[in-house]
């Protein structure tokens, strides 16, 4: 028994080796006419395999890219599209670069130090203190889904601080942080709520 692991590797292994076979059988056969014919059945069968792409627009130029691409660009049969060049896709995509923005403490993530550096810049005042508050908090609110056994206040200033490059410095005594309790006994409630309709 021969396994499909120990056969040459499918160029489009999603229409199976069946298909393939189909492909190859056509390959060798020397009437242009009957090679035609059978590569219009071919397309129709890979068509019948994934009906609800049947509505794509390009779906049957894409049906003789692949016969193409699974003959290797061998099959000499008249196209009724202009199929895509084997060079092409021989060509890598160009290389992403990473980020250089750095991510000084990830469990915080961008959000909170773009955050930061819109606070820092912000005009003196009421709406700069509720924003830095709105901001601390939350970044007690992460710290603690990063590290479920709590964090000191203080913990959370300092990194504050930090992150806007020591342009915030408040204490313990200058912003009183939501308790960490307060983060989740509404969704302990539900939970107590939904057991209670299931008793019911």
């Amino acid at each position: 028994m021969e396994y499909n692991t120990q056969q040459r590797k499918l160029p489009l292994p999603e229409y199976g080796r069946s298909v393939q076979n189909m492909v190859d059988h056509a390959l060798t056969i020397e009437d242009r006419e009957e090679r035609q014919r059978c590569a219009n059945t071919i397309v129709n069968i890979m068509g019948g395999m994934f009906p609800q792409l049947r509505d794509m627009e390009d779906f049957r130029h894409k049906l003789w890219d692949h016969l193409a691409i699974m003959s290797d660009f061998k099959l000499d049969i008249d196209y009724p599209v202009e199929i895509v060049k084997k060079e092409s896709l021989e060509v890598k995509p160009d290389r992403i670069p990473y980020s250089p923005n750095v991510i000084r403490f990830r469990h915080y993530g961008r959000f909170i130090q773009d955050l930061i550096k819109i606070a820092v810049d912000y005009p003196e005042g009421d709406e700069k203190k509720q924003l830095i508050k709105y901001i601390a908090n939350h970044m007690k609110k992460d710290y603690i889904n990063f590290n479920k056994d709590g964090v000191e206040d203080q913990k959370i200033l300092e990194d504050l601080c930090e992150l806007s490059e020591g342009r915030i410095k408040l204490t313990t005594d200058d912003l009183k942080l939501v308790e960490q309790r307060s983060f989740g006994p509404r969704r302990r409630q539900m939970n107590n709520n939904n057991q209670q309709k299931k008793k019911y």
